[in-house]
């Protein structure tokens, strides 16, 4: 008996917090837009470069170190993965379903 009075109770739960919250919508937000478009900048600019050249330089040197290629490509994955951030981010908060 108590166990089907916990079901009924929750249920009502779930439906009061379905009925009482507002829908969130990914990317509709603009309090941090000027962050973001200055961090975009940067990792897309020269700093960006600077900073992938200094993977793929730590990258060859652990590489030689250990005599392996691992860590040059090691290296130049966190480059390229550095570069191409902005565009994943923005296209997974961006993302939408077709309507079929």
């Amino acid at each position: 008996m108590a166990n089907k009075r916990e079901t009924i109770i929750f249920c009502v739960f779930v439906a009061v917090m379905l009925i009482v919250t507002d829908p969130a919508w990914a990317g509709a937000d603009t309090t941090f837009d000027d962050v973001w478009v200055t961090l975009s900048d940067w990792i897309r600019g020269s700093l960006g470069k600077v900073i992938a050249l200094g993977f793929v330089g730590v990258g060859l040197i652990s590489g030689m170190v250990r005599q392996s290629l691992t860590g040059f490509a090691t290296g130049v994955g966190a480059g390229v993965g550095l570069y191409t951030s902005p565009d994943v981010v923005e296209e997974m908060i961006t993302a939408t379903l077709p309507l079929l």
